[in-house]
């Protein structure tokens, strides 16, 4: 929480100021009691008519004061509490943008979510009740304690025996219930990636009628949160009746002691009745103070939450922006071996090649074997545990992560689009890219034939995630995107799969003519779409099995000849059919 207070120094007017609004409430409203036992013993005592007009004359102005304090507290509460949350919050997506992928992977999208949403609400709650009750509680539990005393010493006692019985219940009730609060918000961060797969894989779902399933599963982790809900609900509602059994018996004993009191002299009816409103001030004090505690530890565990991801490391840098180097080789591994946070083992190890540029080099191999992995290393998404990976003779660890990312086009093995249109997805990699540069993309990623076909063009609305377009539509308009501007490298990573043979094969015959300086990185499961490269790397759990051309590793290599063969039998299986 600590670390999360610098986000309210624009508000320390606020900070200061509501509080102190919400003290002139508490002040005003222990002085009601007071001028109540001047009414009984004075006006009402003696008849005096205009004594008890003047003095509830009083007792409205002190409420309309009070009423005004307390609305400019909560103005004042409202403004400090969102515009914190407010800053908060972007700082949050500011610092989550910039965290490698090591450390998203780390956290994981969904409760990166829950953390951006519910617990930056449940801190920013804490803050509005700090500065509306944090202050008024306690002093009405003191101030009530004092005005009694001043009231009487001796009948006083029976508050400080009943303030700390309800305080140890408070406590007893709290302790149980705080753990439990922590529990719920894990319940919460199952049911988001639930909720985050079923919703985006909503047609493989159906597509494997797995509707049901996916909704016992889901009702199984909301019934996990409604029951440790239920669970906490029922032991904090002990809090209410018990704590009111124990001030009504305090009123009791007020009364009886009071009683005895009025009858030797020593308490009039108008300091009884003052007694019995501290005590009823008190108890409801404590209660909002039980409440308040409830809140700040809700707070607190989710202020844990964000600093969690606020400690996360952002994605390191170099300061190189020149790209451009004497290096014959464009990109160079030396030996790169990579291991994912926590795995253990290597995902890749040992890699080592070269290529130049305008080269294509094509990687190959089984679901799993490190071909994303080595591809994701070139743009420094994630970085090489051991060994040094190269761009122009420079180490990608020393080159600004921006410059170097403007300079390399990456297609995903999922093709991302998002809602707007086409020209608007066009123009992710070159905001002013004109319409001559956006139509020339997509004439060589074999999209401009689908596209011009339909009504609006490039002002065809893409819905969200690109739902209304087919996978090769996708795939082809999220090549394009990446040939904007003409980047040095660019990578596909499987993002081919869903073209037929023709249009794969004329996608990489327009690269190589219009993109000749190019130098490509082309993951793929069909050999077909590598033969042409100028080299191959055909990986196997995570090493490298086999470097060279087609012809070569034809020849040489095992794995890729395996590959090749069932393929070559599969196609010609599909043309006898």
């Amino acid at each position: 929480m600590k670390d999360l207070l610098k986000y309210l120094k624009n508000y320390k007017k606020e900070l200061i100021l509501g509080p102190f609004f919400k003290l002139l409430e508490a002040i005003f409203e222990l002085i009601v009691p007071v001028v109540m036992a001047k009414i009984i013993d004075n006006g009402i005592g003696r008849n005096d008519s205009s004594y008890i007009f003047r003095m509830s004359g009083l007792i409205v102005l002190l409420g309309v004061c009070g009423l005004c304090f307390a609305l400019t507290c909560q103005y004042l509460a409202a403004k400090c509490a969102y515009g914190f949350g407010t800053e908060l919050r972007s700082a949050l997506y500011k610092h989550i943008n910039k965290l490698s992928y090591s450390s998203i992977d780390k956290i994981g999208t969904s409760s990166l979510v829950n953390r951006l949403t519910n617990d930056s609400n449940t801190v920013q709650n804490g803050v509005n009740m700090f500065i509306r009750l944090a202050v008024r509680a306690p002093f009405l539990v003191i101030g009530a304690a004092v005005m009694a005393v001043t009231i009487d010493v001796k009948l006083s006692l029976i508050f400080f025996v009943v303030a700390p019985l309800i305080s140890v219940i408070i406590f007893l009730i709290m302790k149980k219930t705080v753990p439990m609060y922590k529990k719920t918000q894990k319940c919460l961060d199952r049911a988001s990636t639930l909720t985050r797969e079923g919703l985006e894989g909503a047609r493989v779902i159906r597509a494997f009628s797995r509707q049901q399933e996916e909704i016992d599963e889901f009702k199984e982790a909301v019934d996990e949160i409604s029951a440790c809900s239920i669970a906490v609900g029922k032991i904090s509602a002990i809090l209410n009746p018990v704590a009111f059994m124990v001030m009504n018996l305090g009123i009791v004993a007020v009364i009886w002691f009071g009683g005895k009191r009025i009858n030797i002299g020593g308490l009039t009816q108008g300091e009884l009745t003052a007694f019995t409103n501290y005590m009823t001030q008190i108890l409801l004090a404590l209660v909002v103070l039980a409440n308040l505690i409830v809140i700040f530890t809700k707070a607190l565990a989710s202020a844990n939450r964000i600093s969690e991801v606020f400690v996360l490391p952002a994605e390191r840098s170099g300061d190189i922006a020149d790209f451009d180097n004497k290096s014959e080789n464009i990109i160079e591994f030396n030996d790169v071996s990579f291991s994912y946070e926590g795995a253990g083992d290597y995902s890749v190890r040992n890699i080592s090649f070269s290529l130049k540029k305008g080269q294509m080099l094509g990687i190959i191999g089984g679901t799993g074997c490190g071909k994303s992995t080595l591809a994701n290393l070139i743009p420094c998404f994630y970085r090489a545990t051991n060994g040094k990976v190269s761009i122009s003779g420079i180490n990608v660890n020393d080159f600004d992560s921006s410059e170097l990312r403007s300079r390399i086009g990456t297609v995903p093995q999922k093709a991302v689009l998002f809602s707007g249109t086409i020209r608007e997805n066009m123009r992710w990699r070159k905001a002013d890219a004109t319409d001559n540069e956006i139509v020339s993309a997509l004439k060589t990623a074999q999209a401009w034939e689908f596209v011009k076909q339909t009504p609006n063009g490039l002002d065809t609305v893409v819905s969200q995630g690109g739902k209304n377009l087919s996978g090769g539509q996708k795939q082809r308009i999220a090549i394009a995107r990446a040939l904007i501007g003409s980047p040095d490298i660019l990578i596909l990573d499987d993002s081919t799969s869903a073209l037929d043979y023709k249009t794969d094969l004329a996608l990489r015959r327009a690269l190589s003519s219009d993109m000749p300086d190019t130098t490509v990185i082309m993951i793929s499961q069909r050999t077909t779409s590598l033969k042409d490269a100028d080299k191959i790397i055909v990986m196997d759990d995570g090493e490298a099995v086999g470097i060279g051309t087609h012809d070569e590793l034809i020849d040489n290599c095992e794995v890729y000849n395996e590959i090749y063969r069932s393929q070559m039998n599969q196609r010609e299986g599909e043309n006898n059919a």
